[in-house]
Formats: C-alpha cells, structure tokens, sequence
C-alpha cells in the first residue's frame, strides 16, 4: 500500500468551502456529460457504473489538526476522525459499464472513454495530434485484446472512445436507430464478445425467478459466485481492467512507464440483485411457514468457503478489516467516561494487523432531500454500512491510498431500495440524490 505524499492536504489554517466547486457536484458533472454511442433507449439507465483513476487527492485537515499535521497521529474520534476532500485532479481516461439493450437482447458493455488533447499524457507526447484514432491495450478480467483496440476520435465529445458491447450476432446494425448505426459504422460501437461476455437474463428476469424458486422447492441453495464467474456485469465479482494507450503510428504510449494502468469496479454493493446465496428456511428458529433469504455478507456458511476456495491466497472475508500503523485496535476500544473528554480510545496498532469482524459503535437514519448530497470524505479507521431504504443515490467509493494492484479511482453506481454498500477502513465515500423524492437511508458503522 502506497500512502499519498504529504502535499496532498491544504495548508494550515485553511476555511473549508462547500459551496463553490464543491468535489461532489465535480463528479456528477464529469458523469453528466458522458454521451453513449448509440440512443438513450439501448441502455438501462441504474445498470450504469462509473470508474474515474484520479492522479491526486487533496484532503482537509481534520479537526483537531491545529497541532498535529499526519492523520496518523490525530485522535479525536468525537469526529470519527474524518476527512473531507478539498481537490482533486482526475485521470486521463475514464470506463463506463452497464447493459446495453438491442431488440431481444440486452447484454453487458464497457465504454472505455481517453481524454481529448492537448493536456493528456499522449496529447504532450505528440505534440497534440495523437492522430485520427489511438490504440488501446486492454485486458478485461481474464480476456485480452489482440489486436489492439481502435479508440476513434469522437468530434461530439473531443474524446477518443469505444464502447464494446457483448452482442454476439450478426443482425446488430439492423436493430439500432439512426444514432447508434452511425456509431457503429464509425467504430464508437464494437462487437468484441471475446472482451465483454455476459447477459441480464444470466442474473434477472423471469428464467431466474424460475430457476430460484425449483432450486428452493428442493431445498437447495444457489450460490452465485460461481454463476457465470467471467460476466462482465457480475454482481458481486470484482472486475478488474488493466490498460495502455498508444498513439496512431504506436510511436508513443501512456501506459506509466510501462507499469499499465490496473483499475478494479469492485465496490462492495449488495441487495435483493446482489447477493452471495439465496434459499429457504422451514420453520425458521423454531417458527412457522417458510423464510426465503438472502446471504449478502457473512464470516462463514457455504457462501464464504466457496469464495475461500477460488481466491485461495488473495482472500479477505469481506466483514473484515486491515489495519496500518496507527489505527485503533477494536479489541481495545473504549468508551470516555464523558463525550466532551475525547482523546485517544484504544491502543494503536504499530504493524499490519487484520481483524475478521466488524463492530458497530453508531447508527443513523439519514433523510436526504433532493440534490442533496454527503460530501466525499473518508475516515482512519471506521468501517461503515449505508442500506438504501427509500428513494436512489449515486453512491460513490474510492481508495485513500494505493494498492499494489489497483490504481486510485472514484468507483460510482446507483443504489436502490433493499441495496447496501460496506465502505472498509480508509476509504472515500459520498451519496447524491439525484432524484425529484426524499431518500432515506439507514447508516451505521464503528471504530473497527
């Protein structure tokens, strides 16, 4: 894990403002003006998912900073020890993924979106003219491209994209409108089923309800991490995307020194659409009738094992939490004889430590009316949960830090009723009601 350096914070003294060029309102219009290739109709608008790698992250200090500037040694948790985002300064490409939809068939895509020139990474290397197109190399989950893509420049947007959808046929230019032919023809649309694979109806719709309900009435369970494992749109499976970006004449490349850029959609939503398993109870704890669940995160079951197995060396029980030097240990946490004494409220950790569980310490029921939204912001060393109960929001999660696998991006998708997000320690979060109605949503989380 790579810390951000120590510039990444505003200066002492600094008065946070909220209310112009506010970091959220930033998001939402970098996702407002993104233009899908073919008609609004070919597309499922709450399908859609948003990854933006951002090169740097400046953070407000948190309250009790006055003396102390590293967050690793600021202790007032009557704060949560929060940090909210002052600036940030986006990457030069950005992916978009979700279902596509074209006559009977409606089935996964990947919008993959580099910047115009000339203040791109390729756009300073050919002195602004990477050409009528760039070459991407582009490695989704386990398929690679080969050839190289063919990333055309779009006049609409000043922006070289595709999107490529898993449509595996031969008819697809016949069921497109007028919009989405053009695109088609002019490379904004490609079929690349060896890229993109997966359809809705693998996880939704009635043939699911179906296969559900007999594998119930047999009492058999169904686990879905092992359905359709290499589906683009799976909904619990991270997919990871590794890229490079060339010119025309592939004379020069962004691709980080030759290191790539390695991005994950793996935010931690689960609901009714989201889940590990599914099946029924009988006389569920000694009760009556029949009780239909869904498991969406445990420590153990059938559910975690399965995932134990596949993962082998890269698994995490996903209620966990990996600690660094300087956060609290929960098996030490206490509670100040009074709110107002504050200060520290357990031992910190002085090396990598992983707890296997997740303690709750507060819960809130959050009214959000309409276009309001919590800022992006992260905390030391809470964990917290957001179930959706009434209404949308565009819930959004990044990484504080870097991993050695993934590069920092803000991840965004829409959460529905009966949805819940896990943001783990560290990471940045923020929700927006985008809609014309209340949201309501329960939140809770702990010091662990």
């Amino acid at each position: 894990m790579k810390f951000p350096n120590k510039d990444e914070a505003v200066p002492r003294g600094t008065k946070p403002g909220y209310d112009a060029n506010n970091p959220l309102l930033r998001v939402i219009h970098e996702i407002e003006q993104i233009a899908l290739a073919a008609g609004r109709g070919h597309y499922l608008a709450d399908s859609l998912q948003y990854l933006y790698p951002f090169r740097k992250l400046t953070l407000y200090r948190t309250s009790d900073s006055s003396e102390e500037e590293q967050p690793l040694y600021q202790d007032n948790k009557n704060d949560f020890q929060k940090q909210n985002i002052a600036e940030f300064q986006l990457g030069d490409f950005y992916l978009t993924r979700g279902y596509a939809h074209a006559g009977d068939w409606t089935g996964s895509f990947l919008k993959i979106c580099y910047r115009g020139t000339p203040g791109t990474e390729l756009g300073k290397k050919t002195a602004g003219d990477p050409g009528p197109f760039i070459n991407a190399w582009v490695k989704i989950g386990g398929a690679i491209s080969n050839p190289f893509l063919k990333l055309p420049l779009n006049p609409s947007s000043g922006c070289y994209e595709t999107e490529l959808w898993s449509f595996n046929g031969d008819n697809l230019r016949a069921l497109l409108g007028g919009k989405g032919k053009a695109a088609l023809d002019a490379g904004l649309i490609q079929q690349r089923p060896d890229l993109v694979s997966g359809a809705l109806a693998d996880f939704e719709g009635p043939g699911v309800d179906q296969k559900r309900d007999d594998l119930n009435r047999s009492r058999a369970p169904w686990l879905t991490f092992d359905e359709v494992p290499n589906h683009t749109m799976h909904p619990i499976r991270p997919l990871r995307v590794e890229l490079a970006f060339a010119s025309a004449d592939l004379s020069q490349w962004d691709s980080q020194g030759g290191r790539n850029y390695r991005v994950e959609f793996d935010m931690l939503l689960r609901g009714w659409k989201n889940f590990m398993g599914c099946g029924v109870s009988a006389n569920p704890h000694g009760g009556v009738g029949f009780l239909e669940y869904r498991n969406l995160l445990s420590n153990y079951f059938d559910y975690e094992k399965r995932r134990r197995e596949v993962l082998g060396g890269d698994w995490r029980n996903e209620l966990g939490r990996d600690l660094i030097p300087g956060n609290f240990d929960a098996h030490t946490m206490r509670v100040a004889p009074l709110p107002d004494e504050g200060g520290p409220t357990g031992v910190k950790v002085t090396s990598s430590k992983r707890e296997t569980f997740m303690a709750v310490d507060y819960m809130d029921l959050h009214i959000l009316q309409p276009d309001c939204g919590i800022g992006i912001h992260r905390h030391r060393d809470n964990q917290e949960a957001f179930l959706m109960m009434r209404g949308k929001g565009l819930m959004l999660v990044g990484d504080w830090a870097e991993f050695e696998h993934r590069d920092r991006a803000f991840e965004l998708r829409t959460m529905k009723p009966g949805d819940i997000t896990i943001c783990k320690t560290g990471q940045l979060h923020a929700l927006f009601n985008s809609m014309d109605e209340e949201c309501l949503l329960f939140m809770f989380g702990g010091y662990d």
